[in-house]
């Protein structure tokens, strides 16, 4: 058994038949060739699978071969995707139909209302439309309104109460009291206080003086600036960050602006109340400057002590380069509090540039990668003042 073959009996779920295991190696091997003993053709349902992956990952799916391709068809490629929908759950949809837009060229076929009809709809492709929203027609332009809609639906349901919870835990936090309500009080702190009450043949402490935490006001307290690099890498980051931007923006205690930029500054910060209105507001593509943009959010900035700096950025500039760091760390010396997320999304590790990030590091600031469901930690850390949990590192 080669690596390949072992990979694939490893994904085999637990309690295979011999049957389903032949059948699996059936649709790797594919339609033509040789069979490797595992008893003939492909038929019926399995050779219909077959097809609609070989027109992406087959020899045909790029013009010859295996496989016939998509061809240049809007309608064949809609029936397509209904079929990949009836063979595969969503996520794997997702996935082949990323794929089959990468491979095959088919951006330029979504401005096809029966396509955006027939997608399954998720992050990617929302950056897909996104860049190519000024090039579609009329038409096509309320059709792919709504697949956007249906995806920060989606978001929203999967992280907003999270994110509310914990960054208003964090704003609750913040001060402190000695007249807790009982609810309120903070028992690690309680116990640490009255050690010296320790009653060994109870074995208890009698809390002589609660620690507890104080209640956030309604008035605000603190302020977010969400910086968001809308190169065209960056595409799933905008995203998420247009929908934690509506998130932050719906908390009382906060004062939130969304500023994206490229060589140019969008501050978006009026449009936070709908965040497809804020995706459609921002052009993805184009070149990076990104002392541009914080030169215009330090303008923005009116109480250093009590504002959080959030940059989402690969940190490739275009603009000064030197500036940069500088002025992160002027903004720093004034007391705000810098974060800064090589890219806020599910895609893995992104490509950056890692001097800046260095340099930036050793201004106390590092930079990493964030996922949406780490970004509310990270967020109620931020608002604490206290160290960021930077995912991968080492605990002291």
């Amino acid at each position: 058994m080669n690596a390949a073959q072992a990979g694939e009996r490893a994904r085999e779920p637990r309690g295979a038949t011999d049957d389903e295991r032949l059948r699996r190696w059936r649709l790797v091997l594919g339609p033509s060739g040789d069979d490797g003993g595992t008893g003939g053709p492909l038929t019926g349902q399995d050779a219909a699978v077959d097809e609609a992956l070989a027109a992406v990952y087959g020899p045909g799916g790029e013009g010859g071969g295996r496989g016939a391709g998509l061809g240049g068809s809007a309608p064949r490629v809609a029936r397509w995707l209904g079929d990949i929908r009836g063979y595969f759950p969503g996520p794997v949809v997702q996935v082949v139909q990323r794929d089959a837009i990468e491979r095959l060229g088919l951006a330029t076929m979504l401005a096809e209302p029966e396509m955006l009809a027939a997608v399954e709809p998720d992050v990617h492709l929302v950056g897909t439309l996104l860049s190519l929203r000024h090039a579609l027609p009329e038409t096509s332009r309320e059709t792919a309104r709504a697949v956007v809609r249906k995806v920060v639906a989606e978001l929203e349901r999967r992280l907003a109460t999270r994110t509310r919870a914990t960054v208003t835990g964090a704003l609750d936090r913040s001060a402190r009291t000695a007249r807790p309500r009982h609810r309120d009080i903070d028992w690690d702190r309680t116990v640490r206080a009255n050690l010296g009450t320790y009653l060994p043949e109870h074995r208890t402490v009698v809390p002589e003086r609660l620690v507890g935490y104080g209640r956030a006001a309604r008035a605000v307290r603190k302020e977010v600036v969400l910086a968001v690099d809308q190169s065209g890498s960056m595409a799933s980051s905008v995203v998420y960050a247009s929908v934690f931007g509506a998130v932050l923006a719906s908390m009382r205690a906060l004062h939130t602006r969304l500023v994206v930029f490229d060589t140019s500054v969008v501050d978006l910060t009026d449009r936070l109340d709908d965040p497809v209105d804020v995706l459609f507001g921002t052009q993805l593509g184009g070149g990076t400057d990104i002392n541009r943009a914080l030169a215009y959010c330090q303008t923005r900035i009116t109480r250093p002590a009590e504002t959080v700096l959030v940059l989402v950025s690969d940190l490739f500039e275009g603009g000064i380069r030197r500036e940069m760091v500088r002025r992160v760390a002027a903004m720093r010396a004034a007391g705000v509090q810098c974060v800064v997320l090589l890219a806020l999304s599910d895609d893995g590790a992104p490509a950056y540039d890692r001097e800046h990030a260095a340099a930036l590091a050793e201004l106390g600031v590092p930079a990493f990668a964030c996922t949406p469901d780490h970004f509310p930690e990270v967020m109620a850390a931020a608002l604490r003042k206290a160290p960021l949990p930077v995912p991968g590192a080492k605990e002291s």
